[in-house]
């Protein structure tokens, strides 16, 4: 059986060097580039084309969130893993909306993240991130299970859908949301009705009660 090919990209040599360290030992992975910027690592993905990025969201060159939609984009076949320092749930948000399969934190267990190479590689979703339901039933890599599955729905909207998601979620109204965008009252309306069906949702209450659950906003700045 062929081992999972890894490219990790992080600015930090020494985690690098540790990384690949901790990889290299298990039997069915083994880390076939390093990256310590953006643009290393679009070049070395070109070159390589590895079977998972394991990604730092903070490098010289760029953004995070830019580089998992430059790269998904033009290789779907690979898969992105953001291993990270911070634990806001904003930042998974947007990492998974961007198109990352898996989200680490740094400080997790060397176990969590050969997991989540593994998880990520054999096609699922692998999140580690604190969204503030501890009563919701959890999945096994931690996420509660409702939420797992909504951050992959998310992924289906375009980046104009989730710009109206999360205003229609914050109590916007149809005229202020095309004031603010620059767009006619009917193209939004037209916006809001297919990203309501991507995520199926009915109606402006179940939307923002998404948006809650899934810690896009605190209870108290949605409006009725």
């Amino acid at each position: 059986m062929s081992k999972i090919r890894v490219l990790v990209a992080d600015d930090h040599a020494v985690l690098r060097s540790g990384l690949r360290l901790l990889i290299n030992t298990q039997s069915d992975m083994e880390v076939v580039g390093e990256a310590g910027t953006f643009a290393e690592t679009i070049e070395a993905v070109r070159k390589i084309r590895p079977d998972v990025i394991s990604l730092d969201l903070e490098m010289p060159g760029g953004t995070g969130t830019k580089l998992i939609e430059t790269l998904t984009q033009e290789f779907p076949q690979i898969r992105v893993l953001v291993l990270t320092m911070h634990h806001d749930p904003t930042y998974f948000r947007l990492a998974m909306a961007a198109g990352a399969a898996g989200f680490v934190m740094k400080k997790s267990a060397d176990s969590d993240l050969l997991t989540a190479i593994r998880t990520v590689a054999h096609g699922r979703t692998y999140a580690q991130v604190d969204l503030q339901s501890e009563s919701a039933p959890s999945s096994p890599v931690g996420l509660p299970l409702k939420h797992l599955e909504a951050s992959k729905a998310l992924d289906a909207l375009s980046e104009r859908e989730r710009e109206v998601f999360d205003l229609v979620a914050r109590g916007h109204t149809n005229q202020a949301i095309a004031d603010r965008l620059y767009l006619s009252v009917k193209t939004v309306e037209s916006y809001r009705s297919r990203l309501m069906s991507k995520l199926g949702l009915q109606n402006r209450a179940e939307l923002t009660q998404f948006a809650m659950e899934l810690g896009l906003l605190a209870p108290d700045s949605a409006r009725n």
